[in-house]
């Protein structure tokens, strides 16, 4: 489905599965390839909805920088466009942070599932994990700042896949746009934020600090914390079973 925010971008989207709504909320830079293990998991007891943040993939590249507060109100046009009432969501990386903004200004949001992500963009810089989408060399490259060695080291099919698939990422000025929305980033008061939340984290994650998972949870009134030890900054795609169990016992608890 594509759909249309006031300023004219267009995002394309699509949903599968029934019962309440989980919106998938994508990384910097990535496609929704990202999200194909827990998309996977979670279609059938849940509506889930995934989309392309402008500048991504499928979805429209207007000229940057771009903020989070935008990427929250096109995740507000998505959700409308779906006409999901009420949405559960789980939000990676910048779409954590998304999902924080959102979950501040909007109603719809019940619950959160954050991962790999923080409170605030500070001394957060994600061009280790970009790579011009048409240099397979490079796209496998910046993986190695994404996984952790050990899985770099023994999924080497898996990354090849990884690497076919990054051909849907972002041009390096939509990565660029999406960084500035980073660095501008400040979720404010968390304690306003009462909505169940879990946060989960890789402790190797090179690029995004695990102690700004933990201070995220720990601000959240009701964060519950959930590291993945030796996971890298993708770790729903390194521990996609873990993640997947912990998303749908939380989700299931709401």
């Amino acid at each position: 489905m594509e759909v249309t925010p006031a300023d004219g971008t267009t995002l394309v989207s699509s949903a599968a599965g029934d019962g309440e709504t989980v919106a998938f909320v994508g990384d910097a830079g990535y496609g929704a390839w990202q999200w194909g293990w827990q998309h996977a998991a979670l279609t059938g007891p849940f509506e889930t909805i995934v989309y392309d943040h402008r500048g991504t993939g499928r979805s429209d590249a207007p000229p940057g920088p771009y903020s989070v507060e935008t990427l929250a109100d096109d995740l507000e046009t998505v959700l409308r466009a779906h006409d999901a009432r009420n949405a559960h969501l789980v939000g990676a990386g910048l779409g954590g942070m998304v999902a924080l903004d959102y979950a501040r200004r909007y109603s719809r949001a019940r619950s959160l599932c954050l991962l790999c992500t923080a409170a605030t963009g500070e001394n957060i810089d994600t061009t280790p994990l970009a790579a011009p989408r048409d240099d397979p060399v490079a796209l496998r490259d910046a993986l190695t700042n994404a996984l952790s060695a050990e899985f770099f080291k023994e999924q080497d099919s898996t990354i090849d896949q990884l690497v076919e698939w990054r051909t849907e990422d972002a041009t390096p000025d939509g990565w660029a746009a999406q960084q500035a929305a980073i660095e501008g980033f400040d979720a404010g008061a968390l304690y306003e934020l009462t909505l169940p939340a879990l946060v989960c984290h890789g402790t190797a994650d090179a690029v995004w600090p695990v102690s700004g998972g933990e201070q995220l949870a720990e601000g959240l009134p009701k964060g519950e914390f959930f590291s993945l030890d030796g996971a890298g900054h993708l770790c729903h795609v390194e521990h996609s079973r873990v993640v997947n169990d912990e998303l749908l016992g939380f989700l299931e608890a709401r």
